[in-house]
C-alpha cells in the first residue's frame, strides 16, 4: 500500500507520520482505508500512547472508527473507549453491532453508563443528539481558588474549559455561567459569583433542533450552549465545533437532495456501486416519468406543431427559461425556511412577492427572445414565415406566463412539503423543472392558440 495513502504497513514511517500530524490529519486518512488496513490501523493505535490514539478517536472525521474499534482486542478497545468523549462514544456505540455494543457497554461504570445511555436515547439532530456532558460546574458558594484548582484536575477529561457553569448548592440548578477570561482576572478568595455574567444564562431544552441550536450560538457569540431539562438541571453543553459538524454533515445532505438523489450518508468514495444506484436510481426513474408527460403534452398539441413547426425552434428556451425560474425561487425559500427567515405561515406573503417578481423576470427574457426573432428575420438569419410578428409575441407572452409560474410553483413547493412534514430540501431543482417544463408546454401552445388562432393555427 502507498505511504501517501496511509502509511499503515511502513513501521517506522508510519509512527512518524503519526507522531508528526495532528488528529485531524491522521483521521481522514485513516477514513480512506479498505478493511484490511482497517485492522492494520487497529494495531497501530492499540500500541500508540492512550492520549493520542484517543485525540484520533475522538475525531469526527474518523467515520469508521467503530470498524477499528470492533477488530481491536475487547481490552485495547474498552481502554481506548473510556478515554473518549461521552457523545463520541455514543455515536460510535450506534454504529457497532448489536453484540459489540453490549459487550463494550458493560465495561463502563454505573454513572458513565447512564450518561451514554442517556446520550444514544435523544433523537438525532436535537440539542441532546450533539450535545456532550463532559463539562465544567462548581457550586456557587465556591471561591475563584477552588474552581481553577477544580479546572486543573478535570480539564483533560472536559470537551472544553471556555465556560465554567454555576450551579445551586441545593437544587443544582444552573444559576450563572462565568467564563475562563473573567475567572482569571478575579481576585483568589473571592466568590466564583463575583465574576458571574449578570442575567440568565441562555440555554436550550434537549429536544431543540439543532438548527435552532446554531443560530442560539450565532445570536449570543458563544462558545458553547448549555442544554439543561425543564427544572433548570443541565445535561450537557453543545459546543460551537458539534454544531459546525453537523450542520455541515446537513449541508451536504441538502446540496445531493437538491441535485435529484438521496442523501449518499457516506463519502463518495465510500459507498459501494449498489449503494450508490439505489440512492440514485429511485429519483432518476421518478423525474423520468415526470418528463414523459412532456411528451404526452406535446402529443396534445401535435395539430398544433404540424401547422407552425417554428414553434418547436423555442420549446427548449421556454422549458428551459420556466425551470430556471422555478429552481431559483426553490432555492432561495428552502434557503430561508432553513435559516427561519421564513415560516409556514409566510406563504401568502412570498406569493405576493414572487408574483409581481414571476412578472418582471418573464417580460425580461421575453423582450429578449422577442428582439432576438426581430433581429434574425431582420438580418436574414432565418426566417420565421408571413406571421413572425405574432410569433416574437408569443415567445413574448408565453415566456411572461411560464417564468411567472415557475416562480410561484417553486416558492410554493417547499411550504407544501413542509405542511406535509417533508424534507423541504426535497424540492430539488430537478424535481421542480420537472414540474414546470409539463405545465409551460400547455402554457405555451395556450398562448399560441390565442395569439395564432386564424393565422398559423
Amino acid at each position: 500500500m502507498n505511504i501517501n495513502s496511509f502509511p499503515a504497513r511502513a513501521g517506522n514511517a508510519a509512527r512518524a507520520f503519526i507522531n508528526n500530524n495532528r488528529g485531524a490529519t491522521i483521521a481522514e486518512r485513516v477514513e480512506s482505508l479498505n478493511v484490511l488496513d482497517v485492522a492494520e490501523a487497529a494495531r497501530i493505535l492499540a500500541k500508540m500512547p492512550e492520549e493520542r490514539a484517543v485525540h484520533i478517536l475522538d475525531r469526527p472525521e474518523l467515520r469508521n472508527a467503530h470498524a477499528i474499534l470492533e477488530v481491536m482486542g475487547n481490552a485495547d478497545a474498552s481502554r481506548l473507549l473510556h478515554g473518549m468523549s461521552n457523545d463520541r462514544v455514543a455515536d460510535v456505540l450506534l454504529e457497532m453491532d448489536v453484540d459489540t455494543r453490549a459487550r463494550l457497554f458493560a465495561t463502563f461504570d454505573e454513572h458513565a453508563r447512564q450518561a451514554i445511555q442517556g446520550l444514544m436515547g435523544y433523537p438525532p439532530r436535537t440539542a441532546g443528539g450533539i450535545m456532550t456532558t463532559e463539562f465544567v460546574s462548581v457550586m456557587a458558594s465556591w471561591t475563584i481558588a477552588q474552581t481553577l484548582d477544580h479546572i486543573r484536575q478535570v480539564e483533560r477529561s472536559r470537551e472544553t474549559v471556555y465556560a465554567i457553569y454555576v450551579l445551586d448548592d441545593e437544587t443544582n440548578v444552573l444559576l450563572h455561567v462565568v467564563t475562563l477570561r473573567r475567572l482569571i482576572t478575579g481576585e483568589p478568595d473571592a466568590c466564583i459569583l463575583t465574576v458571574a455574567q449578570k442575567g440568565t444564562p441562555v440555554t436550550a431544552p434537549p429536544l431543540m433542533k439543532q438548527e435552532d441550536v446554531a443560530r442560539l450560538i450565532r445570536r449570543h457569540d458563544l462558545l458553547a450552549l448549555p442544554v439543561v431539562d425543564d427544572k433548570g438541571h443541565m445535561l450537557g453543553i453543545v459546543t460551537v465545533d458539534d454544531v459546525i459538524d453537523t450542520m455541515i454533515a446537513d449541508t451536504t445532505e441538502d446540496a445531493q437532495k437538491f441535485g435529484g438523489m438521496e442523501a449518499l450518508g457516506q463519502p463518495y468514495m465510500k459507498i459501494s456501486f449498489g449503494g450508490m444506484i439505489r440512492k440514485r436510481a429511485g429519483w432518476l426513474a421518478a423525474l423520468f416519468l415526470g418528463e414523459m408527460l412532456t411528451a404526452s403534452a406535446m402529443q396534445h398539441f401535435e395539430g398544433e406543431l404540424e401547422k407552425a413547426v417554428v414553434l418547436t425552434l423555442f420549446i427548449p428556451l421556454i422549458m428551459s427559461s420556466g425551470g430556471n425560474s422555478g429552481s431559483q425561487a426553490t432555492s432561495l425559500i428552502i434557503r430561508a425556511l432553513a435559516l427561519g427567515e421564513l415560516k409556514l405561515s409566510d406563504w401568502w406573503r412570498v406569493a405576493l412577492r414572487e408574483l409581481p417578481t414571476g412578472i418582471v423576470l418573464g417580460a425580461i427574457l421575453g423582450l429578449v427572445g422577442f428582439t432576438r426573432i426581430v433581429a434574425w428575420q431582420s438580418l436574414g438569419l432565418f426566417d420565421y414565415g408571413p406571421h413572425w410578428q405574432l410569433v416574437g409575441l408569443t415567445v413574448f407572452a408565453a415566456l411572461i406566463g411560464i417564468v411567472t409560474f415557475g416562480s410561484l410553483a417553486g416558492s410554493m413547493l417547499p411550504f407544501i412539503l413542509q405542511k406535509l412534514r417533508l424534507d423541504p430540501a426535497s424540492a430539488s431543482a430537478p424535481f421542480v423543472a420537472t414540474l414546470v417544463d409539463v405545465t409551460g408546454l400547455v402554457i405555451y401552445f395556450s398562448v399560441a392558440l390565442l395569439i395564432l388562432s386564424g393565422t398559423m393555427l
